[in-house]
């Protein structure tokens, strides 16, 4: 026959069990709740970002960009200086810090390159691919090795990502 010392440890067992078993579960939800509020922060400033470039920029800054010819550092600095052609070279600066700037935000896990991938991939790519040569000669003639450094990051992460999705056809 079972005494009630018995049914009390017993009882006294379960109840313990209940409330670990309570505690993962809760855990859990708790882990997805604030992996979701990280995806939805990270989406947040991901949109700010680029709603401050259509505010200040407008659509076709980045396409007039594209469009730019330069031979080298010095025909780029007659052409697009910000002495020669300050309203350029205003459009410039902002580009190349816009893209700096996701750059780190990737690099510290603030924004996902597949956002990156999803959203702005042509401008990233595109842009690298223009001013790279630039950018690096600008790096070694103001002795300034960080310059650019985080773009760099941000197109060769985002090459890696496309390379591991070609459906996106980055």
């Amino acid at each position: 026959m079972v005494n009630a010392e018995t049914v009390s440890i017993v009882f006294a067992g379960l109840s313990i069990g209940l409330a670990a078993i309570y505690y993962m579960l809760t855990l859990r939800n708790s882990q997805k709740a604030q992996q979701f509020q990280l995806e939805t922060r990270q989406a947040q400033m991901f949109m700010q970002l680029f709603q401050q470039d259509l505010v200040e920029r407008g659509p076709h800054g980045l396409m007039d960009l594209l469009e730019w010819e330069y031979e080298n550092a010095d025909d780029f600095d007659v052409k697009y200086g910000k002495d020669t052609n300050p309203e350029a070279h205003k459009s410039w600066e902002f580009w190349q810090n816009f893209m700096e700037g996701q750059g780190v935000l990737v690099r510290e896990g603030y924004v996902s390159i597949r956002l990156i991938a999803l959203f702005s991939s042509g401008g990233v790519k595109n842009l690298w691919r223009k001013f790279q040569p630039l950018i690096y000669e600008e790096r070694e003639r103001h002795n300034w090795p960080r310059w650019g450094i985080e773009w760099e990051y941000l197109y060769d992460t985002l090459m890696d990502y496309a390379e591991k999705h070609p459906e996106l056809q980055i």
